[in-house]
């Protein structure tokens, strides 16, 4: 490879989703139409090729042990985690590609993984929702955060239920090559891989142009993580070294809004993604961090000219999404 590659690891094994798979190399192989150079390899713990979860057969480059170094190491999910305890063997080729590997990152259930290997230990995490209760109880020194899409710690990176990888790797994209080029690929795999039913995308940095501002980014990945948490100008000013002026300003400057109404719409676009996956509108503005349903509800009707209620009944014919 080229010193300009950048080599993707991905460690498969029977039962793994193959959405997890399939979803990010997508993501990286739109990337290397604008210029980026990932190279997305698959092995197993053994070398052998293995079963996806739907019965199709992976064709793997080699065995875990075997590949060289890479920039990231991918392990995606699979409905065999948390039926079943980890394997040995796959928390042993976990703990050696993670330790030569610049990044780590997981999909779904493939955090069960991690967390066995023990590479979740005093970080935060997420995964599906379905089972986030039970990565908290196996993993009791990570700090679970189970309404993000997506979660930073470091280096190591996890990410919600199946196509929250396809978000996992457009972050990771921008990581790598700016806002720009992830902005392209995922307007290229929007319209690829749409939802029928009107369903909007699940991941709120997804729905505009992303800051260009590592400060502003910044604070979209603190609310993402986080959005009940506390995020007035003055605590994010405070978080980010910032005079409150100073962080109003670039805003202004850039995004033409504050940093309170910037949060709100954040909060905004994740309440929608709640309730297009079935929860009530009360559940739905206490997780995404309003007050209360009143205020959940002003924001919708300004916006929307709808109440969460009837934005909800408008999409139900996508609500069997949830089940997947």
């Amino acid at each position: 490879m080229s010193s300009a590659a950048h080599r993707v690891t991905v460690l498969v094994y029977d039962g793994v989703k193959l959405l997890d798979v399939a979803g990010p190399a997508e993501v990286f192989g739109e990337a290397n139409l604008l210029g980026a150079d990932y190279r997305v390899h698959l092995v197993s713990s053994s070398g052998s090729d293995v079963t996806s979860s739907i019965g199709m057969r992976i064709t793997v480059d080699g065995a875990s042990a075997a590949a060289p170094d890479a920039g990231t190491f991918l392990l995606p999910g699979g409905d065999v985690h948390p039926r079943t305890p980890v394997t040995r063997d796959l928390i042993d080729a976990a703990q050696d590609l993670a330790g030569r590997a610049g990044r780590v990152a997981s999909v779904c259930s493939g955090a069960f993984v991690l967390g066995a290997a023990g590479l979740l230990d005093g970080k935060r995490a997420t995964t599906h929702w379905k089972i986030t209760a039970e990565l908290a109880a196996r993993c009791p020194r990570t700090r679970i955060e189970p309404d993000a899409l997506y979660v930073r710690d470091g280096t190591t990176y996890t990410s919600a239920g199946v196509t929250a990888g396809i978000d996992l790797a457009l972050a990771l994209v921008e990581e790598d090559h700016g806002p720009d080029v992830s902005r392209q690929v995922a307007r290229s795999m929007v319209v690829y891989l749409q939802r029928s039913g009107g369903q909007s995308q699940f991941s709120a940095p997804l729905q505009g142009p992303p800051p260009r501002s590592p400060v502003l980014r910044t604070v979209v990945d603190l609310v993402t993580a986080d959005p009940a948490g506390r995020h007035s100008p003055a605590t994010l000013a405070d978080r980010l070294n910032l005079s409150t002026r100073h962080l109003t300003r670039l805003f202004r400057q850039e995004l033409g809004t504050t940093p309170a109404r910037y949060v709100e719409s954040i909060r905004f676009d994740i309440a929608k993604s709640l309730l297009d996956q079935g929860y009530t509108a009360t559940q739905a503005a206490a997780m995404a961090g309003f007050p209360s349903y009143e205020s959940l509800r002003r924001v919708f009707t300004r916006e929307l000219a709808l109440s969460p209620a009837a934005y909800q009944r408008r999409f139900a014919t996508a609500r069997p999404l949830r089940s997947e």
